[in-house]
């Protein structure tokens, strides 16, 4: 018996276009690719505007950091720390040049009063001197009072005053090491000094943002630029609270990355090519370096200006482009920022989306092809 090949490449070629046209509507993709985001534009009847990043657009996309203290935290003087405030407690001792004193017993020489409370409108009370106005004078200068209130009671009486420690100015630390409530002495009438009796910080110095709150006025700064900028190094203030957090700020990263997911600033600023190295870089076997997109909800000003326009309002929907592989385009990627709440987004090369329907078609092929090999011979006897 002797077997024969006829030819079936009309059917074969068929077979496959089909599967190669159903393929291409199967394929699952990570995301929408380049021409279609673009095909989504303003202009060609979308909701997004798409921008192509160069130099004018870096600029006009820039934000000037709002942290810092108001003026009157920057030009207030330290605390003096000898006056005396509401709320202080104090300790006195009297001696008196006699044997039966006023206020000492019978062959002391001092009396010791402790914790005496300076109350809300600054007074204190000593026995035999009176209620006398103790808030807003040094100890000297209430130990002068407390004399001479004595001295016409109690020949040549001698008065000690004392401020308890941990009393006077205070303030609150919420978010640190310590928190709680500390006083302002003479080693810590500065913010850092203050925080560092506090334990210091838990998290990262360069992304910590240290903020005080003084009546109804407060500002926010890095905690690092305490060291690097002495002027935010503000006196402390009674009743200032400082609150300690950690920079909560990110941007989603999708499609064709080594990682997606969202993600942390890790530094003060973050630009678009420190975010790609950030999430482990472009995926080298999918990625198309000229379709790197950043999607922001922006400003209506900024998006004026980088339009152009002067009618916009609200909320602006923006798709920067980032193409890699331009002669600039890496220094456009490392001098354009982002943003806390940007996504970005790359889109797969097309040889990937190829790739991907050759793959789900193979076993479909090889099976076809096993068909049209047996159908392909007959017998004769």
């Amino acid at each position: 018996m002797t077997y024969f090949r006829t030819p079936m490449c009309g059917f074969g070629s068929a077979v496959a276009s089909a599967f190669l046209l159903a393929g291409c509507a199967l394929i699952p993709n990570a995301g929408p690719n380049k021409p279609q985001i673009i095909a989504g534009s303003v202009e060609r009847g979308g909701d997004a505007f798409v921008v192509y990043v160069d130099d004018t657009v870096t600029q006009a996309t820039q934000l000037t950091p709002s942290l810092g203290f108001p003026p009157a935290f920057l030009s207030a003087g330290q605390l003096t720390a000898d006056i005396i405030r509401p709320g202080d407690a104090l300790g006195l001792t009297i001696w008196e040049n006699v044997d039966d004193g006023l206020l000492t017993n019978s062959g002391l020489g001092s009396t010791v009063l402790e914790e005496i409370q300076v109350d809300g409108g600054g007074f204190i009370f000593v026995p035999y001197a009176g209620r006398i106005q103790a808030a807003g004078n040094t100890p000297e200068e209430l130990r002068n009072l407390i004399t001479s209130r004595l001295e016409g009671q109690t020949p040549d009486p001698q008065v000690e005053v004392r401020r308890l420690a941990g009393d006077g100015a205070s303030v609150t630390i919420a978010g640190a090491t310590g928190q709680g409530v500390y006083a302002i002495e003479r080693p810590t009438r500065r913010l850092s000094a203050m925080l560092a009796s506090a334990g210091g910080v838990t998290g990262e110095p360069e992304i910590t943002l240290v903020t005080v709150a003084r009546g109804n006025q407060s500002g926010t700064v890095w905690y690092a630029d305490l060291v690097k900028r002495p002027e935010f190094d503000i006196a402390l203030r009674n009743g200032d609270r400082i609150f300690v957090e950690e920079d909560t700020r990110s941007f989603s990263a999708l499609g064709a990355t080594r990682t997606q997911g969202r993600i942390p600033f890790l530094t003060q600023t973050l630009s678009a090519l420190d975010a790609v190295a950030q999430v482990g870089g472009l995926n080298p076997r999918a990625a198309d370096p000229t379709g790197v997109f950043v999607i922001r909800e922006e400003d209506p000003v900024i998006a004026n200006r980088v339009l152009a326009q002067t009618d916009l309002s609200g909320p602006q929907r923006l798709i920067y482009v980032l193409s890699l592989t331009e002669p600039n385009g890496l220094f456009r990627a490392r001098d354009f920022s982002i943003r806390d709440g940007d996504t970005i987004y790359v889109t797969e090369a097309p040889l990937t989306q190829f790739d991907k329907i050759i793959a789900s078609l193979t076993g479909s092929l090889l099976s076809l092809d096993g068909l049209a090999s047996a159908s392909s011979f007959q017998s004769i006897p």
